[in-house]
């Protein structure tokens, strides 16, 4: 062969190899500007002086785009590093402080949370019967506590002795801890107050230390006037066809519920590292919170609602059940899967983040509006991601038991006959349904849609169970196979079906 020809084969094997990378980034760039397309809506319909979002995929900022100024007098454009105020997306930040404080043996979910708080012993509750408040009970704002929204915002710069005179004199109850789920300021204020306490040190310098630092969250904190004025978008009000500056809070006992002020380059890092955690695997957990624990954020209380799913596209097509779980609220979507969001509304600002943790993706997006949540065109996002071929669910490999289940599921089709598997086959199998009648069932979906290749991958839901389609002469299978919680695992249920246009 020539080293012409062979060059050219080189060179059109290499462009083969590109072709596939090369679509994935048209295709990324056509479905980021539909993206854009909404963030732009949504900025002029909503009346938001500027605003920045982030896609984050595979452990990386994918996409960020800035949009409007973040100062109206200066009229300086909202780049990725511009600061933003996020309000109750701090939640996170501060409930995951407390579950490491729980890992480092410093303090007990199901305490009660006066054992931290001392002011709390003399609370007076609502019944003779109502428990104490726990820890628990405050990261999942199920303590009682009424529903504090829009007070609880103007409460940030609130000074530790003024908040411990509120805490020693009480506070009414709406219920009985334990009862229902009730979103509540004042709850992670209370738990701003239980790290400071366990800690020794003020809440705000836990949390950086235990998280923004070792992340590298460098212009994240919680001081808002610390950073420089040309870095920070200015919030401001909506009223009357204008806008209003809102005056900027300071810094105090509240912040824990909401006092964080960070940039999208930053918040992007955050988004990372909580994705990281899924799925449970092995290897090395680097930290600065062991993934499992990280986990526990998506962790409901039993209180779950049913809801449409936020945006432009769940009033009619998805209802999805969600709970408040710690510093998130975590839902099952019909489209998107498990999905862990958090919105933030603030005097001047507003935010939302949703992670999608079976795709490894996450959207979230900031404004300086007071009360814009942006909910709406990050889930519109999220679709239009999803619908484009964007998100990609994360497979499990199979476990060497539930790879030899398959293989022996395919044994079965093939020879017609349950006795293929027979050592495979748990005691309750031929139970439900004799070899008798497999035979009949084999051979009446053999007639339909004849051989099959029962090669393809098994897609295991965990190391126990798994779904499959197969290809055949005439139409496709659609299986699925179910082992027994023993030691070795039997197969326990096996489908086979036609599967349907």
């Amino acid at each position: 062969m020539s080293p012409i020809k062979l060059s050219v084969m080189i060179f059109a094997a290499a462009a083969g190899a590109c072709a596939p990378a090369l679509a994935n980034e048209q295709r990324d760039a056509a479905l980021f500007a539909k993206v854009d397309a909404i963030f732009a809506d949504y900025a002029l319909d909503q009346h938001v002086p500027g605003l920045v979002y982030g896609i984050v995929a595979d452990g990386k900022l994918a996409y960020v785009r800035g949009m409007g100024v973040q100062d109206l007098d200066s009229k300086r454009p909202v780049t990725p590093d511009t600061l933003f105020r996020i309000a109750s997306m701090t939640k996170a930040f501060t409930a995951l402080t407390v579950l490491k404080l729980r890992d480092d043996g410093k303090l007990q979910l199901d305490a009660p949370a006066e054992n931290y708080i001392p002011e709390l012993k003399a609370w007076k509750y609502p019944t003779q019967d109502s428990p104490r408040i726990r820890v628990r009970d405050l990261l999942n704002h199920t303590a009682g506590l009424v529903t504090d929204d829009p007070w609880g915002d103007r409460q940030t710069p609130l000074p530790e002795a003024e908040f411990t005179k509120l805490l020693r004199g009480g506070v009414p109850f709406s219920n009985a801890p334990g009862i229902t789920m009730e979103y509540s300021n004042l709850g992670y204020a209370m738990l701003g107050r239980i790290i400071g306490n366990v800690s020794g040190k003020p809440y705000a310098d836990t949390i950086s230390a235990t998280l923004m630092r070792p992340l590298g969250m460098t212009s994240t904190g919680f001081v808002a006037d610390a950073a420089p004025r040309e870095r920070r978008a200015q919030g401001y009000h909506w009223a009357d066809n204008a806008w209003t500056l809102e005056p900027t809070m300071a810094h105090g006992a509240f912040g824990a519920m909401g006092g964080v002020q960070t940039s999208a380059v930053d918040y992007s890092k955050w988004v990372a590292y909580l994705l990281s955690a899924w799925p449970p695997r092995d290897g090395a957990d680097a930290g600065p919170v062991q993934r499992a624990t990280v986990r526990e954020l998506a962790q409901g209380s039993n209180f779950p609602h049913a809801n449409a799913r936020q945006g432009h596209t769940g009033a009619d097509s998805c209802r999805q059940a969600s709970a408040y779980g710690m510093g998130m609220i975590a839902a099952t979507d019909c489209e998107l899967g498990t999905a862990l969001s958090h919105g933030g509304g603030y005097p001047g600002y507003g935010s939302h983040v949703l992670l999608l943790p079976e795709q490894g993706v996450g959207i979230f997006a900031f404004t300086n509006r007071s009360y814009s949540g942006s909910s709406v065109p990050v889930w519109d996002a999220a679709m239009v991601l999803s619908k484009g071929g964007f998100l990609k669910r994360r497979s499990t490999a199979a476990s060497a038991d539930l790879a030899a289940a398959y293989r022996s599921a395919g044994d079965i089709y093939q020879q017609g006959d349950v006795s293929a598997a027979a050592g495979q086959l748990a005691m309750n199998f031929l139970m439900d349904a004799d070899a008798a009648s497999w035979r009949r069932e084999l051979a009446s979906l053999k007639a339909k849609v004849g051989n099959c290749d029962t090669s393809a991958p098994i897609g295991a839901s965990g190391a126990l169970a798994g779904e499959f389609v197969w290809r055949c002469e005439h139409g496709r299978v659609a299986g699925s196979v179910l082992l027994t919680p023993t030691s070795p695992p039997r197969i326990q249920a096996l489908s086979l079906q036609q599967k349907k246009p």
